[in-house]
């Protein structure tokens, strides 16, 4: 009986390594902004094939979305973007006016994106693709869903998962002025 002891060992210990190790990597995929650091410009193509930038939005809170068509995290998370974005538009903050959505989709299906985009009805204007990969290896995002939320002056107030679900709604109001 003591022979199968050691290799059960072994394997438990190969186990718990394996999970602490991915763990950490899990965590740490995406690149962490420091809070008040100015994020890198992203100028991308949007559904009409017309380049938008992110610096166009500057002077409003901007929540920037990574997300894509087949992500099904992404796509639950949508109906909580889009009540966010009906609720907080016009709102006035303590470091912007209004609150826009800057969607970068990392599809490689044009067709597939803007469908999603319709069916989700993502009524802002701002979507871009990210065909090339750009703004991802810019912004270091290596899963998604994972959103970003830059002050008028487009330096990070917030991000990653405190920026999903309600969490979302309670970051926003606390910088909420009327």
């Amino acid at each position: 009986m003591k022979r199968y002891i050691y290799p059960f060992g072994v394997i438990s210990v190969c186990i718990l390594l394996f999970v602490v190790i991915n763990n950490n990597y899990l965590s740490n995929l995406n690149r962490h902004f420091s809070v008040n650091e100015k994020v890198p410009e992203i100028a991308l193509k949007n559904p009409k094939g017309k380049n938008i930038r992110l610096s166009k939005l500057r002077g409003k809170l901007v929540l920037i979305d990574f997300w894509a068509s087949w992500c099904g995290p992404c796509r639950r998370e949508s109906p909580n973007v889009v009540e966010a974005y009906h609720k907080y538009h016009k709102r006035k903050f303590t470091n912007g006016k209004g609150f826009e959505v800057f969607s970068v989709s990392l599809d490689k299906d044009k067709s597939k994106w803007i469908e999603a985009i319709q069916k989700d009805r993502l009524v802002w204007k701002n979507h871009c693709i990210d065909e090339f990969k750009k703004a991802r290896a810019l912004y270091h995002v290596k899963s998604i869903p994972y959103a970003i939320l830059i002050n008028g002056d487009g330096e990070v107030i917030a991000q990653g998962k405190e920026l999903r679900g309600i969490k979302l709604h309670l970051t926003l109001d606390k910088y909420t002025v009327d």
